[in-house]
């Protein structure tokens, strides 16, 4: 007995992987988080299949159904937003479900900051800028470990991708700027990246808020923040890869001269 969890992507119903679309077509139950997954992908399930919505459901109720239903001997699927592995909440689950004695397996799906990075056009990282991305999110209701402040993060000044972030960009600034960022600090917004109604802000870190505040921004945003998304970088021949570089040897081409 198995539940596949599968990664729904970001928002695009192309953007499912295609293992994920076929086990979704296939399957007899589907259980999806419909506050987040786009419809239109659930609706290529195959006819006749059982689609439940999971958004006004506890952790119980959900594991419960997924249960009845496989020990029924259904093929259920679980569709997540994006990829399950962030902030997925797939470990509560497959906690409950080995408890009676069902597999899990996950299946990855796009996530939002690399939707988003695509949106804006961004290489999150830059050789001899950056080579560090880190994926976190501020405390909020759910505090966060005591070396994982977001503060304590950014003193390393890579590029930061803050998950679940749009209502509290006062502490963003604030604990950005506690850590030496600099005000004129490149910063992106994407909310609701590669839906219909995808937004765009170009901002910096200390106008930050006020152009959330001015577009109305308080959900479904990833905020990306960190020299490398200045669009300036990409003309400066100091940020370039040693990989396509004619004059640097590797394992498939011998490097010449100046």
């Amino acid at each position: 007995m198995k539940i596949y969890m599968i990664g729904a992507g970001p928002g695009d119903p192309d953007l499912i992987t295609v293992k994920g679309l076929k086990l979704l077509q296939e399957a007899d139950v589907v259980l999806y988080t419909d506050s987040l997954v786009n419809p239109e992908l659930i609706a290529k399930a195959k006819p006749g299949a059982e689609v439940m919505l999971s958004a006004g459901m506890s952790l119980e109720e959900m594991v419960d159904v997924m249960s009845d239903r496989v020990k029924a001997g259904k093929m259920v699927v679980r569709v997540h937003t994006g990829d399950p592995s962030i902030y997925g909440a797939i470990m509560e689950q497959a906690a409950l479900l080995k408890r009676e004695g069902i597999d899990y397996e996950v299946i990855p799906g796009v996530s939002s900051v690399f939707a988003s990075a695509a949106a804006i056009g961004a290489e999150l990282t830059i050789p001899e800028l950056t080579q560090t991305l880190i994926l976190t999110r501020v405390e909020g209701r759910t505090p966060m470990p005591d070396r994982e402040q977001l503060r304590d993060l950014a003193a390393h000044h890579c590029t930061l991708a803050l998950f679940l972030s749009a209502t509290l960009t006062k502490k963003v600034i604030s604990e950005l700027t506690e850590a030496g960022w600099s005000p004129d600090t490149p910063v992106a917004v994407v909310q609701r990246a590669t839906w219909p109604d995808q937004l765009i802000v170009r901002s910096t870190l200390a106008r930050l808020d006020e152009d959330m505040r001015a577009h109305g921004i308080r959900s479904h945003a990833m905020i990306l923040a960190g020299w490398a998304l200045d669009p300036e970088i990409h003309d400066r021949d100091e940020y370039r890869s040693k990989l396509y570089d004619k004059t640097f040897t590797h394992r498939f081409r011998k490097g010449v001269k100046e």
